[in-house]
């Protein structure tokens, strides 16, 4: 499997100050990825986190590492291989505790892991000691835990073991030597096979290792590019607030100009009935117009005699005419009137043409800015999809 990310979170990253060992040299110039991997090949945990392409920590965790927590927001641990102190500045306590729990969690299983190896150690090391118990000042019990021209020597050390001033009753025999010989051989053939399986592991940790720093990469460019659309986002947020405001103008606008058409609309409902009455009043003038000029009429094919005769009638006649003055005076009034409100008709008509207009445009400009605050909606639940 390799080398696998298993927990990240983000924090700024700081080292120590190399030369007053006091103060802190921040290593990133904004918060970064800090994660812990674990190697299942050999189980081991690693604090890594990277900058660009530059590894500003590489940490091995060891079961006598510690994190101490310095401040609600700080914590902070040693790496003596690395010959440094590490720092990291995270955005909350909660993000510190649990960068804190792992820690100590994966150093538990770091000591566990140990244990485990040196008790594999032990088991491996006891059929070699057995083995070797009959002749304790052998020479190849060190040649064979190095593991080092282990077959080369091996021979040389069997031929040069009857030289050595030996005791007679500690000499081996010829066929527990080669016992031995034989064992050593297979311990041999052990050892380079693990060296193998090492070595094989090494290059596709190698290789793994170079796969993530590729997949760090993109997702690093992935991560500034959803950063990018977020302060994007943000920004259309803002206007889209401005956009909320606006349109609360606009319907406050949009309603007192429908109370302004309201009230057009019924002074010109009003200006219908003036004008219609004005109608009315204008045919009764006309009746009344055509009755006098007929009473005139017939009136004035009156002979003098009658006129004599008749001379009592003379005061109706004046009456009539005076009657007729005053109608006639009250058409002209009425006919001013009636020009007056057909005057008025037409303004207050291209009023409401100019006002329907204005209405329009508005409804325009305000449909605009609702399709604007769709697009933003739609934008954002994208953003909270992807996310």
């Amino acid at each position: 499997m390799g080398e696998q990310p298993i927990f990240s979170t983000r924090a700024h990253v700081f080292q120590i100050d190399p030369n007053t060992k006091k103060n802190w040299v921040p290593t990133s110039k904004h918060a970064v990825t800090v994660s812990y991997f674990y190697d299942s090949t050999r189980n081991v945990y690693r604090i890594i986190s990277l900058d660009g392409s530059k590894a500003i920590i590489n940490s091995t965790i060891t079961p006598n590492m510690t994190f101490t927590k310095t401040s609600q927001k700080f914590g902070q641990w040693a790496d003596s291989r690395a010959n440094t102190v590490y720092g990291l500045g995270f955005s909350s306590e909660h993000h510190l505790s649990k960068f804190a729990e792992k820690f100590q969690e994966f150093k538990e299983a770091a000591r566990l892991a140990k244990e485990k190896s040196q008790e594999k150690m032990e088991l491996t090391s006891t059929p070699s000691q057995e083995s070797a118990g009959g002749d304790i000042q052998s020479p190849l019990m060190p040649e064979s835990i190095n593991g080092t021209d282990d077959e080369r020597v091996m021979p040389e050390v069997t031929q040069n073991s009857e030289p050595r001033a030996e005791p007679p009753q500690n000499a081996l025999p010829f066929t527990h030597s080669s016992t031995i010989s034989k064992h050593w051989e297979a311990e041999l053939a052990t050892l380079k096979g693990n060296n193998a399986k090492l070595t094989a592991a090494l290059l596709e940790s190698t290789a793994n290792v170079k796969q993530w720093k590729q997949q760090l990469a993109a997702y690093q460019e992935e991560a500034e590019r959803l950063h990018k659309r977020v302060t994007e986002l943000e920004c259309m947020s803002s206007q889209a607030n401005t956009v909320h405001t606006h349109k609360t103008e606009l319907n406050q606008t949009i309603q007192e100009l429908e109370s302004t058409l309201k009230k057009k609309e019924e002074e010109i409902e009003r200006l219908k009935q003036e004008i219609n009455s004005a109608r009315e009043l204008q045919a009764q003038r006309d009746s009344l117009t055509h009755k006098l000029q007929v009473d005139y009429i017939s009136n004035t094919l009156i002979s003098e005699n009658e006129l004599e005769i008749h001379h009592w009638q003379i005061p109706v006649k004046s009456n009539m005419l005076s009657m007729g003055r005053e109608i006639e005076n009250r058409n002209k009034d009425l006919e001013d009137q009636l020009s007056d409100l057909e005057q008025r008709l037409e303004k207050s008509q291209n009023e409401e043409e100019a006002f329907r207009n204005n209405l329009k445009t508005l409804l325009e400009i305000l449909d605009g800015k609702i399709f604007e605050l769709t697009e933003l909606r739609d934008n954002l639940a994208k953003l909270i999809e992807c996310s």
